[in-house]
């Protein structure tokens, strides 16, 4: 999925870098927030400078490394200043000393001096060793660190630099990525909001091998439910297709013909529209009360309009079909005129290729199927199927605002602000 270069600008962040063999993975991730537009200063420990020098870091960056030789009180490079400049402190890779440290307030190096001065969210991105990682203390620590305004990011199976296989492997730098994002970007509204979000091209069975299916790629989909996770949603991505790199954190669910996709969001629309225990309840001993933000659908799926009538088992031998092939078809049952629309508000999505009737048909979608807003989209060659921009027309009762044509996370961040107001 391509990111945004001003995804993150204006955004500061002071990137942590200890003594880990994943210290090299630092570089890519101090690579990935300057190509979204933050601006980043690098503090590392002594250890770390073993695995990676200050001057790979500064290169990037366009910023000295502060550490624990260069500390100045003429100026504002030192711990205390750094600390008050950031916007988000991400330490990546976090060591098992330096998350025992963390957790007893032990301020011995500059990085933990920064971590102590530095009063908003820190992200940790853990890389350790199976063993230590799992290491009852270092399990103490982390469960200590996440209620005192650390967040941790899992780490990863695979092999590690011991070449044992196990847990402990600092997560993918775009992960780490994806998470300081949402730490910057997220808001009131959309955080902790149930939001399912439909896409791709259902795939319908004529038998075991064949089937037909639509052109649409799933790409403004993913770039939704994408948007959606770094505002802070809590995201269900039920789909044919998928891009590359989505957040860890989005549940997806992957299906193929329209029948599948319909019992899935069945089933997520009910459980999205649960409550869930009010945090206010929680902590100050008032009666417990079911509490939850309306949650939303957006159907992005591009779901066929007919089935075959007779899908068959088995593969269909092309002598036994003859020169032509005559596929019977019915039509398909509407997923967002049955779904359950009840209590959610509903954002659907209308590909048009006429543009002198596309609003029309849109306006004709929101009146008769229920749904609270459309967001049309007129394919052409300016605008053709599988582009990784997009523009569409974002359509409601009370009027309708042409979004600009950009690349698609950008514009579903667009869409966002204005599904908000529905």
């Amino acid at each position: 999925m391509q990111i945004p270069t001003n995804l993150l600008a204006g955004k500061k962040i002071l990137l942590g870098v200890t003594g880990s063999i994943a210290a090299y993975k630092s570089l890519e991730l101090l690579r990935l927030y300057i190509k979204s537009g933050a601006e980043v200063r690098v503090v590392m420990t002594p250890s770390a400078k073993k695995f990676v020098q200050p001057l790979s870091f500064e290169a990037l960056s366009r910023n000295r490394v502060l550490d624990d030789t260069n500390e100045s009180w003429a100026d504002d490079f030192n711990h205390i200043k750094t600390s008050q400049w950031a916007d988000l402190f991400v330490i990546a890779p976090v060591t098992a000393n330096t998350i025992a440290k963390l957790a007893n307030g032990i301020a011995d190096t500059m990085l933990t001096q920064c971590a102590l001065a530095y009063p908003g969210l820190k992200l940790l991105a853990p890389s350790a060793n199976t063993n230590m990682i799992q290491n009852p203390m270092i399990q103490a620590s982390l469960k200590m660190l996440a209620i005192a305004n650390y967040e941790i990011i899992a780490t990863q199976t695979k092999e590690l630099a011991c070449q044992v296989v196990g847990e402990g492997a600092m997560a993918e730098p775009l992960e780490v990525f994806w998470h300081s994002a949402r730490a910057l970007l997220k808001n009131d509204f959309w955080e902790d909001r149930r939001v399912i979000v439909t896409g791709g091209g259902t795939i319908e069975k004529l038998d075991d091998v064949r089937t037909i299916s639509n052109r649409s790629s799933g790409k403004m989909a993913s770039a939704l439910a994408t948007a959606l996770f770094l505002r802070g949603a809590d995201v269900n991505l039920i789909a044919t297709r998928f891009e590359n790199n989505l957040p860890t954190a989005i549940h997806t669910i992957d299906v193929e013909g329209s029948e599948e996709m319909g019992e899935y969001l069945e089933d997520s629309i009910r459980i999205a529209k649960k409550g869930k225990l009010s945090k206010a309840s929680l902590i100050h001993d008032a009666p417990i009360a079911l509490i939850q933000k309306v949650p939303y659908l957006f159907m992005a799926a591009a779901v066929s309009d007919y089935l075959p009538t007779h899908p068959q088992n088995g593969k269909l031998k092309k002598a036994m079909l003859g020169e032509s092939w005559n596929i019977e078809m019915k039509q398909n049952i509407d997923l967002l005129t049955a779904s359950n629309k009840e209590g959610i508000k509903t954002v659907a999505f209308k590909a048009e290729t006429d543009s002198s009737t596309a609003t029309d048909n849109a306006k004709k979608l929101l009146e008769h199927k229920g749904a609270d807003a459309v967001c049309l989209n007129i394919i052409d060659e300016n605008n053709p199927f599988g582009s990784d921009s997009n523009q569409i027309d974002f359509i409601t009762a009370n009027g309708s605002l042409s979004l600009p044509k950009c690349d698609k996370l950008t514009l579903s961040l667009h869409l966002l602000d204005q599904a908000a107001c529905l």
